[in-house]
Formats: structure tokens, C-alpha cells, sequence
């Protein structure tokens, strides 16, 4: 349907700024009547009418109700004609003061003189049903405004400017196609033509599903970036867990004493390293505790281990291992976990060494590596280091080997488009499933008919992407999910 039809005579109205006191708020609107409009309430200084105004141009004047002549506030008009606007239609914005009353009046002269209060997302939604962004670069928006990091508005810009969108495309390019030769060899099969190139078709939808297979990677960067890296910070206690959560903060989170079980429940906070977003939660320490309150501490760190992205599982290198340590490296999962010697200021510097129980010497490094072993773990396979967290040494090689966890090694690269929306991700995955059911098909003589609506079903739920296969209610639900006046 075209916008049009979905919006003829209708102008919206939003306040287009977050809640609270601010130096500037903006009242926002667009649609056919927004000239007219603000025309009624907007007084120049200069006797200047909206209407007549060139697209792109400030004014200076008052907001002010007709019905009285009260001034409402000083203010700036911005009027933008469409197309050259965010929506394609005519956009006007009110830049008045960050007062939330003022713009609350302002808004509601707006209703008043014949706009309609937008719903979520409807600014955008405009921006998409007029052609001007297609829907992953609408959904990119509210990645924008919700970014976490640096890196997550980058990843989210980068989509914003089309590089997922265009991806999608050469690849749905590629499965239409293959799609395009399978239907005609059914639809023509009474007339004289070849049949399907089972091979040719095979390689097409191959390099299509190395494509998605290449998008599909990303993802887990992608969800990290989107919602940050759930990081919970284990072991047994008074080993210096809310030390490294505070630390790391670079602030006094969580409260730390020299008396183990001190934390009995988890303590939270956030910072970003390399970019990347990361939610800490600092969990009581593991032990078999007749404490009913610190067991219940040690039950919520059981459920936090389970729901990790990433595991900082703290020791402590002053002293020797115990079964308690050896129980809780024995819950770790491989390949999101960094093992941390914490304490090396109670032994002295890093390398210093110490004597065991046979009067061998060792550096912590080698306990922690000892440490690894004694709990049947391979040193390669788990990325280990050392810090003092009261000291803060070893945080930046900490900051960086956490980097490299949860990239695995690959570092943050944007050149390429990274899917940070869970949705894009399900639709990609369904499509390359599709498409490695589609090439088995191929391979095994299945019916064309059936390949057919395997390939028909993967150039579909790629549509659902960019919104080139998209139903009213599923775009409702997506836009629903924005701010107001976004």
C-alpha cells in the first residue's frame, strides 16, 4: 500500500526529546497540513509565514495559542518540504526550551489545531513506507538511539547507511534467481525445455548460503554489541571478586571486606571495553555454606554462571588451591571464560617466585597454569592472566584478553555488516536453512516442487528483513517498539 493511501490528510504531532528538564526540546510534525499549522501558531519577528518559506530555513519568533494571543515560548522553527525531508513529507520542528511544560503545551496547541499525536515510531515509519529507507535501515534507527557503545552506534550507522541491506540483496539476488530457474521448468514442464541444471542451480544457492553462513558468524558480536556482554564474575569466596568488580569500575560498586561471604547476593555494574558493552555481576562466593541467606546468594550465582556471555573466574595466587576452587573451575565453560589469578600483591611482584611443598621454586604464573592443569583444563584452551586488583596491575591486559575472548581473536571489524538485531539474525538463520535443505534436495533427486518451496521460502524470509516481504501486523509490532516522535 502506498503511504498515500495509508496517510492522506493526516499530519502527527510528537514531542521529539527525552523526559526531564533540558536546554532545548523539540516538537515535531509532518504531513500535509504541518505548513498550514504551524502557520497558526508560530508568530516571526520578522512577519515571515511558514508557508511561504523556502525548504530548509530557521525561523525565530513565538509559539503562540490563537485563541488568546499567549505567548507559549521563544522559539525556533526549522521547515523542511518534503521529499527532502526524514519522512518525505512536509516536516516542521519547534526548537523551543527544555522545559517539559512548555512542550507539553506547545504539543497539545498542535492536536488542537488539527495534527494527531504520533504513535511510536511513526516518524520512521513514514521513512519507510515513502521509499526513503527500507526496513532493516528503519530498524537501524532504533539501534542508533539505544547504542550502548561507540562500536554498537557504528555497527548501527553503518546499517542505517545500507551496508546489511545491500548484502541481503546480492544474496536474495542470487537465490531469486536460482529460484526464477526451478519455477520455469515446473511452469513450462509440458513444453519443450530443458530440464532444471541441478548443478548450476546447486553452486547458486552454495554461494548464497556461504553468504548468510558469513552474516551468521557476526552474530554473537552483533548481539553483544545490541544488548552488551552478560560477564559475571565468579569463585569461592574472599577471593577478591568485588575487588576486581571495583577495580574495574573504577569505583567503590560493591562492598569489600577481608571476611569471606560478605557479598550474599549479586552486585552489578556496567562499563565498556574495546568497545564492546559489558553488564559485570559480582556473585557470592561458591561454597557449601550452612548460611541459609549466603545460600541463597550462592543459588542466584549458580543462575548467573548459567546465563553468561562471558565468565571472569577468579583465584586467588597468594595461597594454595583448595576442592573449593577446584568446584568452581570445574563449572566453567570453555571458550567464554578468562581465569584470573587475582592477588599478586600478597606474593610480591609477578615473577618473584615462591616455593612449593617440595621446596621447588614458582611464579604465580606457574601456579595459575598448575592450577589449570590440577583441574584437568588444557592452559591453551583457557585464556588465563594475572592482576592485583587493589593494586589495579594487570587490568589492561585483562581489559584486552577479554577483547579477544569474545571476539574470538577476530577484533571488532565494521567494514562488514554485523547482525545486531535478534530478528535479522532469526530470519538469516531460517534462510540458510532453507537454503542447505534446498542443496540437499538438489543432491538427492528430491522433486523440484519441493526444492522450489524450500528456495521460495529463504528469498522470503530475507524479504521479511528489509521489509520487501512484510505483513501490516508484523511492521506494526516492529514500530511499536520505538520512542514516541522517533
Amino acid at each position: 500500500m502506498s503511504p498515500e493511501g495509508m496517510t492522506a490528510g493526516d499530519t502527527i504531532a510528537a514531542i521529539s526529546t527525552a523526559a526531564g528538564t533540558g536546554a532545548i526540546g523539540i516538537v515535531r510534525m509532518s504531513g500535509p497540513e504541518a505548513l498550514e499549522i504551524s502557520g497558526k501558531v508560530f508568530v516571526s519577528t520578522r512577519g515571515r509565514n511558514p508557508a511561504h518559506t523556502e525548504s530548509h530555513r530557521l525561523l525565530y519568533g513565538h509559539a503562540v495559542d490563537p485563541a488568546n494571543g499567549r505567548v507559549i515560548d521563544e522559539v525556533l522553527l526549522a521547515v523542511m518540504r518534503g521529499p527532502a525531508t526524514y519522512t518525505r513529507e512536509d516536516l516542521l520542528e519547534f526548537h523551543c526550551h527544555g522545559g517539559a511544560v512548555a512542550q507539553r503545551i506547545l504539543f497539545r496547541l498542535l492536536i488542537r489545531m488539527g495534527a494527531r499525536p504520533a504513535e511510536p515510531g511513526e516518524f520512521t515509519k513514514r521513512a519507510f513506507l515513502s521509499g526513503r529507507i527500507d526496513l532493516a535501515q528503519a530498524e537501524s534507527v532504533a539501534g542508533i538511539v539505544e547504542a550502548q557503545s561507540a562500536v554498537a552506534l557504528r555497527a548501527s550507522v553503518s546499517q542505517l547507511q545500507g551496508g546489511l541491506s545491500t548484502m541481503l540483496r546480492e544474496i536474495r539476488s542470487v537465490m531469486v534467481g536460482a529460484l526464477a530457474e526451478l519455477e520455469a521448468r515446473i511452469d513450462f514442464s509440458d513444453e519443450d525445455i530443458e530440464d532444471v541444471d541441478r548443478t548450476s542451480v546447486s553452486l547458486a544457492l552454495c554461494q548464497a548460503g556461504e553468504g548468510l553462513s558469513s552474516l551468521l558468524e557476526t552474530a554473537f558480536l552483533g548481539r553483544m554489541l545490541e544488548k552488551g556482554v552478560r560477564t559475571v564474575i565468579v569463585g569461592k569466596p574472599n577471593v577478591g571478586k568485588s575487588s576486581l568488580l571495583n577495580a574495574l569500575l573504577m569505583r567503590e560498586r560493591a562492598i569489600v571486606s577481608e571476611h569471606p561471604g560478605t557479598t550474599r547476593d549479586t552486585v552489578e555494574g556496567t562499563l565498556v571495553v574495546g568497545g564492546l558493552p559489558l553488564h559485570l555481576v559480582d556473585t557470592a562466593g561458591m561454597r557449601v555454606s550452612e548460611d541459609l541467606v549466603e545460600r541463597l546468594g550462592i543459588e542466584r550465582s549458580e543462575e548467573a554462571l548459567e546465563g553468561a556471555d562471558l565468565i571472569l573466574a577468579v583465584i586467588d595466587v597468594s595461597g594454595p588451591l583448595d576442592d573449593e576452587d577446584m568446584d568452581v573451575l570445574g563449572r566453567l565453560k570453555s571458550g567464554r571464560t578468562v581465569i584470573i589469578g587475582n592477588k599478586t600483591d600478597l606474593a610480591g611482584a609477578v615473577g618473584r617466585g615462591r616455593a612449593n611443598e617440595e621446596g621447588v621454586g614458582w611464579d604465580e604464573s606457574e601456579l595459575l597454569e598448575k592450577a589449570l592443569q590440577a583441574a584437568g583444563m588444557d592452559v591453551r584452551e583457557w585464556p588465563s592472566c594475572l592482576v592485583s586488583a587493589r593494586d589495579g596491575e594487570g587490568l589492561e591486559e585483562l581489559k584486552d584478553m577479554i577483547e579477544r575472548v569474545v571476539t574470538q581473536s577476530r577484533g571488532i571489524n565494521l567494514e562488514e555488516p554485523v547482525l545486531t538485531a535478534e530478528r535479522h539474525r532469526d530470519l538469516v538463520e531460517k534462510a540458510n536453512e532453507y537454503v542447505r535443505a534446498a542443496v540437499e534436495g538438489l543432491e538427492s533427486g528430491r522433486p523440484d516442487e519441493l526444492v522450489t518451496e524450500d528456495v521460495r521460502e529463504g528469498v522470503s524470509a530475507l524479504g521479511r528483513i528489509t521489509g520487501e516481504d512484510l505483513g501490516q501486523d508484523l511492521m506494526d509490532e516492529i514500530f511499536s517498539r520505538f520512542c514516541i516522535g522517533k
